[in-house]
């Protein structure tokens, strides 16, 4: 698994960043939102398509975890390994990475209102027309 004190070094001048265990890794938030992981001992910062760009110009790789027979590209960018080296310019990377995420959740629609629950369906008619239940006159057989 990635150091995650060394981790922690780098991620402090955000402030209030904190790691909970996920699955296979480790997912990094501030203030209850994940703006990076930890995979499979590969760092990654999310990121938009401007920031994303920085990210490949870098030779960095997308996150894309395979879940349920499918890869899926996730917004989470591998961070380059020359900025473990370099802590001011992590810091600044890792800063983006929070405020995109901070951007994206206040961008995020709210989710659709909740369908009123349907009421209870009206009781049956029985086959004379009356309420179940109800009584009714009793018709003779025909013989």
């Amino acid at each position: 698994m990635a150091d995650v004190d060394h981790l922690a070094e780098l991620f402090a001048p955000l402030g209030g960043v904190t790691f909970k265990r996920m699955f296979s890794g480790y997912g990094i938030m501030k203030d209850g939102m994940m703006f990076a992981l930890i995979s499979r001992d590969e760092l990654y910062l999310k990121a938009d398509d401007a920031f994303a760009e920085r990210f490949r110009a870098e030779g960095a790789r997308q996150w894309q975890p395979h879940m349920r027979g499918k890869t899926m590209a996730m917004p989470y960018w591998q961070v380059p390994q020359r900025l473990f080296d370099e802590p001011e310019e992590f810091a600044e990377w890792a800063g983006i990475a929070f405020e995109v995420t901070r951007r994206l959740k206040a961008e995020k629609k709210p989710g659709r209102a909740r369908r009123p629950a349907k009421s209870a369906p009206k009781a049956a008619k029985h086959a004379s027309g009356a309420e179940p239940g109800a009584k009714t006159k009793a018709t003779p057989k025909r013989r």
